[in-house]
């Protein structure tokens, strides 16, 4: 029986608009998302370098553009959060253990929490007994660390937990230590399609 749930947090309760940060990019010149850029952005999500370092590492590429540009090229990806996700999330909280657990960096938490405003976010982060953020933790998913260690630092067992993510890198991994999954298709189902997937 399931009394955990562990939940993604982009596209899951925030949507995202992926395509708006690679055009903002590209309108600031760059050709294309290349390895370097690729390997910027693990190192950020994993906080094993600074806002600074990151925001540097893309001016090294894009040198006459300014922070702020870039800024808000990287950010362009934060679209909303309905509401609703947010009433279900409050209510859910009181018959399971909910966890976030979100591949995400300090600058995306930033803006998310600025944008939404301090009344909204500590009412979201409020549902989980705790929030993890793969900056924060110095790994991110799919390493099946990530997952091993939420379950542990929580009492979790694996059988009786259920994973919520779009990504289908995540679920497996979480899968091969047990857990139960939920690979939520985004454009086709809502993390509130939760109670007719039969899975809870």
């Amino acid at each position: 029986m399931i009394n955990a749930i562990i939940f993604d947090f982009g596209d899951i309760f925030i949507n995202l608009d992926k395509p708006a940060t690679i055009s903002g990019l590209q309108k600031l010149g760059m050709t294309e998302w290349n390895n370097d850029f690729d390997q910027l952005n693990l190192s950020f999500e994993v906080g094993a370098i600074s806002p600074e370092d990151f925001i540097g590492g893309f001016q090294k590429q894009l040198p006459n553009v300014s922070k702020e540009d870039i800024l808000k090229a990287w950010n362009a990806v934060l679209a909303d959060f309905p509401f609703y996700r947010l009433e279900f999330l409050q209510e859910l909280s009181k018959k399971y253990r909910l966890f976030l657990l979100s591949n995400t960096d300090s600058i995306h938490i930033n803006t998310f929490e600025t944008k939404s405003g301090v009344s909204f976010y500590k009412d979201f982060y409020a549902c989980f007994e705790k929030v993890y953020f793969s900056f924060n933790m110095g790994m991110r998913k799919p390493d099946p660390k990530i997952y091993q260690f939420v379950l542990n630092e929580n009492n979790l067992v694996a059988e009786n937990t259920l994973f919520v993510d779009d990504k289908k890198e995540n679920t497996d991994s979480a899968a091969t230590l047990g857990i139960k999954v939920w690979n939520l298709l985004v454009g086709n189902e809502d993390v509130i399609d939760l109670y007719k997937k039969n899975i809870i």
